[in-house]
């Protein structure tokens, strides 16, 4: 089980961070989603604060690359020991990083990922 934050999370059954999260919990992984506006996932509050989550696994990203940036220190400061960016959120700058401060990143979906079993 890999504790996961979804940053973009969004109770709209349309959009894939609500897809991976509702993915990410019938494989039995906890889930954190962060989003800009209230409601919740399957149960799940999404949390509209960048606050402290301990133990981060992974944090996959649907937010695009121009709206990273306000993210950045926040996820470097989790400490996750990996970040996903699913199609659409590539981000080279980003991307370094996280490496150079020791977080592994990939270029994915995180759906795909779940469905072939390499999450």
């Amino acid at each position: 089980m890999k504790k996961t934050v979804v940053i973009g999370a969004s109770e709209n059954p349309e959009r894939y961070a609500y897809k991976a999260a509702i993915a990410l919990q019938k494989q039995n992984h906890e889930v954190i989603p962060i989003g800009l506006t209230n409601g919740e996932i399957n149960g799940i509050k999404i949390i509209n604060e960048k606050m402290d989550i301990a133990n981060v696994d992974t944090i996959t990203l649907y937010v695009g690359a121009k709206n990273q940036p306000s993210w950045y220190d926040y996820i470097i400061g989790l400490k996750p020991k990996r970040v996903i960016f699913n199609p659409g959120t590539e981000n080279l700058e980003f991307e370094q990083l996280l490496q150079q401060n020791k977080i592994e990143t990939i270029e994915a979906c995180t759906l795909v990922m779940l469905s072939v079993g390499n999450y």
